[in-house]
């Protein structure tokens, strides 16, 4: 019964890789027959453009086009000297409109701060520069002295 059962399974599966190949071959074999009953010859594939290689590095250029992604055409030493001429050109459009009521306020604050951030500086190297006797004497002033 199982050597019945094996065969039965290996003529089948036989049977259907022969449709395979009968099918596949059809498919291969089509003619394209003209009016006048000559047979005209298939248009031979090119292998170049068929490469799995060749089918994804399009398909991704495809993409990265649709995205915008592809590198700009200028080189990129014209970039870089163009945004430098803009940045100067901006520059100087800034420089030859008086500052705004902002800018004025802005920068007076910065002055205010910048000359805090110097007193701060002084007087911590004062700090460091006078004896320790003397600290600690300042120190001793400020401390109350309750009990009394």
């Amino acid at each position: 019964m199982l050597i019945y059962n094996q065969t039965q399974v290996i003529s089948q599966r036989m049977a259907h890789k022969d449709q395979r190949k009968e099918s596949s071959s059809s498919v291969f074999y089509q003619t394209n027959e003209g009016q006048d009953g000559l047979i005209r010859p298939k248009k031979l594939t090119n292998p170049v453009l068929e490469s799995c290689s060749r089918r994804g590095l399009h398909r991704e250029l495809i993409i990265s086009h649709r995205c915008g992604l592809l590198p700009e055409e200028k080189p990129e030493l014209k970039r870089v000297l163009e945004h430098r001429r803009l940045e100067q050109n901006r520059d100087q459009e800034q420089a030859s409109q008086p500052p705004s009521d902002l800018e004025k306020e802005l920068s007076k604050r910065r002055q205010i701060l910048q000359a805090y951030e110097q007193e701060e500086l002084r007087r911590r190297e004062d700090l460091r520069n006078m004896p320790e006797f003397v600290r600690v004497r300042e120190n001793l002033r400020h401390i109350s002295i309750t009990g009394y």
